[in-house]
């Protein structure tokens, strides 16, 4: 996942100084993605020469220099075309709860097909720990080790079982936006 994607997401919110946004930003996605401040400024740089967004001076600052940086349409269309795209990494997670916050400013963009493949792998994986369940820890006497060992496979269990009662909520309310979008 793209820092510069949570970076468009936060602008298109709310257009901002690079100093504000790097603050709004620890208070909200900064939970679930971490950016230095240094990183955001890059970044932003980044995103300016992509033509994705553009930095005015702020006439409210006062003295100080301070550049208000607002997405273009080139910058829409990107959050749009990521939205969309399935996620291959490590972060599909983190990336999703991105994914989710875009989609609630820039509207219905088949977030819902991408949470669908993720809720039949977390299904998958959810089949693989209760297979594992049943064939090593169904003996009603354990040792220590095997009840630790099953207390760590639970969690997994638990974790995936929470997971997909979470995406099913989420999927709804992707799906009546698509419908609303629809009519």
């Amino acid at each position: 996942m793209s820092i510069q994607h949570a970076l468009l997401t936060s602008l298109l919110e709310k257009p901002s100084t690079g100093y504000d946004l790097a603050r709004r930003f620890d208070k909200s996605m900064g939970y679930f993605w971490h950016a230095s401040h240094q990183q955001i400024y890059r970044e932003l740089g980044r995103m300016a020469d992509a033509g994705w967004i553009v930095a005015t001076d702020d006439n409210d600052a006062g003295k100080r220099r301070r550049r208000l940086y607002q997405v273009l349409e080139a910058g829409r269309a990107e959050l749009a075309r990521w939205v969309a795209q399935p996620e291959t990494d490590s972060n599909t997670d983190r990336a999703l709860l991105i994914k989710m916050r875009a989609e609630a400013v820039i509207g219905p963009h088949g977030l819902d097909r991408e949470l669908r493949r993720m809720i039949a792998e977390h299904e998958a994986k959810l089949d693989t720990y209760l297979g594992i369940e049943q064939r090593d820890f169904g003996a009603p006497a354990a040792s220590r080790a095997q009840e630790l060992r099953h207390a760590v496979l639970r969690a997994g269990i638990v974790a995936e079982r929470s997971w997909l009662q979470w995406a099913g909520e989420v999927l709804s309310l992707l799906e009546s936006a698509e419908t609303g979008a629809a009519g």
